[in-house]
């Protein structure tokens, strides 16, 4: 019975003329009943009938209506009881810590329009605002705000920002707020927490309404062992791996999906499907990529099973991710899916025809933990570790990269970007300045966690709301202007997003002074518009610094400055001054311009 929308089939199902469709797949079990408020949660009132030796179960209750709480209650082989399970296809689930599982009536089919798939591709500027639902603001009382709630002020937040996409961190219904949802049960229920189905489509297509897309967190690699979810759901490792060299994550304490059993495989595909098709949403987050692809991940010697070929890769992962962007591709045009993946796993983001995993983008977990790293270093000593910057551009092409710098840098004792800078309490911001322009002028999407854009001091806390009296303080609130401006350069110039993922849009200038921590480079588009980047990373103001420039360039003229004093800094720069090239040779150029560089700060000018 399985097939790529199984969700129209599984679960509770509406009917027209009245009462509720129920289906179930398990195919171990003796017996199935529904169980729920229309007859009083008693498992003699509604057996489900298995249909053949297909393993799926079904039953019409005819009293059943819209918003009634069910489970499922099962007996194994033997015919012991199981604990009541939550329907694995719920469109709904009770509010937690209650588990039953809710009628709710399949959503429509929405698909993104011309304008919002344009802004999806790879040519596209792309800059992502990463929230946890959860912690972006919530009532005094400590209640979250529902979907209609963050619908009247995050979308227009973000806009003002200047953002392209929101990513939300998993909304899949989950148990456990301190997994932030990474440990997901409802693979296709918005969670509780936040409201209704309904009114997370309806927060959708405001965040349309405002020029942004929304990108959801989903995780496909792993659930909890929570006894209403799916483990051992017939009284058998139905929807896991049996093995626990297989299907047992001992980092996170959760399970593994068995990749390679088709109904498996189909409830994986399907809810990648429903997100996109029945919300409307711009793209999928795939976590813990890496986790799926390799079955010897985060194992020693022995405590692994290799593939039919004898190797270290899950190939039905592999098959299975492959299926699924294919999937999307035909039926979703315009969506993205985006990979977490931290490991030199070939082809991420090339098509499937050209032998890739078929991905859009992959996040560039080595520029993020290079790079933040160089930023941690006191600037005396960052002549030594000058490579880290530039190490990125050895394979920054190689993958469609985004740039994140995500909720998993400033939580378990990392420090918040801001306190990861060195320095006294104006170096850290104007660390934290140039570093930011740094990444909006480096190849690659962008990725920014909430609270960052005001420089949030301390580290994330999923259980309160972000500290939004500090984004009063004018040193944070210049930050603010400061992501405001980049995404406004970002966006109105070419040159730093059009050939992103493309080697032609990238030139080096200056990439060895290390002895004065200096980096410049060039950006430019198919056209040939041009920008060019300076990165100072020591409190020394450079006057007079020389950087060679290809023929053609006439004259540079600064566009955007990290030290401005609209933004916290100094006020050293350029201003807006013409500024030609000169007949000077410099490194391998014939002519160049001089810049004064401003200390700690990142300068971006226009090539006319």
């Amino acid at each position: 019975m399985a097939h790529s929308r199984s969700f129209e089939y599984f679960g509770a199902h509406p009917l027209p003329d009245g009462g509720v469709r129920f289906a179930v797949w398990a195919p171990n079990a003796s017996t199935v009943a529904v169980v729920g408020d229309f007859n009083h949660w008693n498992a003699n009132d509604h057996p489900l009938k298995c249909l053949g030796d297909s393993g799926v179960w079904e039953c019409v209750v005819a009293h059943a209506k819209l918003g009634d709480r069910y489970k499922f209650h099962l007996k194994n082989r033997g015919g012991a009881e199981l604990p009541l399970k939550a329907d694995p296809y719920a469109r709904a689930a009770e509010f937690r810590p209650a588990t039953a599982s809710i009628v709710s009536a399949l959503p429509p089919k929405r698909s993104l329009s011309a304008t919002r798939a344009t802004a999806n591709r790879r040519d596209a500027p792309i800059s992502i605002y990463e929230v946890h639902a959860g912690s972006w603001k919530r009532h005094p009382d400590g209640r979250f705000y529902s979907w209609n709630e963050l619908a009247e002020s995050l979308p227009q937040y973000v806009a003002s920002l200047g953002f392209t996409h929101i990513e939300l961190m998993p909304i899949n219904e989950y148990p456990f707020d301190g997994s932030w949802g990474y440990q997901t049960l409802g693979m296709f229920a918005p969670s509780a927490r936040f409201g209704s189905p309904e009114s997370f489509a309806r927060f959708v297509e405001i965040c349309h309404s405002h020029d942004l897309g929304v990108i959801v967190d989903w995780v496909p690699a792993h659930f909890p062992t929570d006894a209403h979810g799916i483990a051992n759901f017939d009284g058998t490792a139905l929807f896991e791996y049996a093995d626990p060299k297989e299907g047992f994550h001992r980092d996170w304490n959760t399970l593994i999906y068995n990749f390679g059993r088709f109904e498996v495989r189909d409830f994986l595909q399907s809810s990648a499907l429903y997100w996109t098709e029945r919300f409307g949403i711009d793209g999928l987050r795939v976590d813990a990529v890496a986790s799926m692809l390799y079955r010897d991940y985060s194992r020693n010697a022995g405590e692994w099973i290799p593939n039919q070929l004898g190797g270290r890769e899950n190939l039905e992962a592999i098959s299975l991710f492959k299926e699924i962007n294919k999937t999307l591709g035909a039926e979703c045009p315009g969506a993205m899916t985006i990979a977490e993946e931290s490991t030199a796993f070939p082809k991420v983001s090339a098509p499937t025809y050209n032998g890739g995993l078929g991905f859009h983008f992959k996040w560039n977990m080595g520029w993020m933990n290079d790079t933040l790293r160089y930023m941690s270093e006191d600037p005396i000593h960052r002549r030594w570790h000058h490579h880290k910057m530039t190490f990125g551009l050895a394979y920054a092409f190689s993958e469609n990269f985004i740039l994140p710098l995500s909720h998993d840098e400033v939580v378990h004792g990392k420090r918040s970007l801001l306190g990861r800078m060195p320095g006294d309490e104006w170096q850290q911001f104007a660390n934290l300045r140039a570093y930011y322009g740094f990444m909006w002028g480096h190849p690659g999407k962008k990725l920014l966690f909430m609270g960052q854009e005001f420089a949030q001091p301390t580290e994330w806390n999923h259980d309160a709301e972000l500290p939004w009296s500090v984004a009063n303080d004018e040193k944070h609130a210049g930050i603010q202007r400061l992501i405001r401006d980049l995404n406004r350069l970002y966006r109105e110039h070419t040159s730093l997003y059009a050939l992103d993922c493309d080697a032609r849009g990238f030139q080096w200038l200056v990439a060895d002074d290390d002895a004065q921590s200096v980096f410049a480079w060039l950006r430019q588009d198919a056209a040939g518009n041009r920008m060019l980047v300076v990165s100072n990373f020591t409190p020394m103001v450079r006057s007079d610094y020389r950087i060679g420039v290809p023929a053609g360039t006439s004259a540079v003229r600064e566009v955007l400055n990290t030290d401005s004093a609209h933004y916290g800094g100094s006020n050293v720069g350029n201003l807006d001054a013409l500024l030609p090239a000169q007949a000077i040779p410099c490194g391998a150029y014939t002519q160049s311009v001089s810049l004064n560089l401003p200390p700690l700060a990142t300068i971006f000018l226009v090539v006319e």
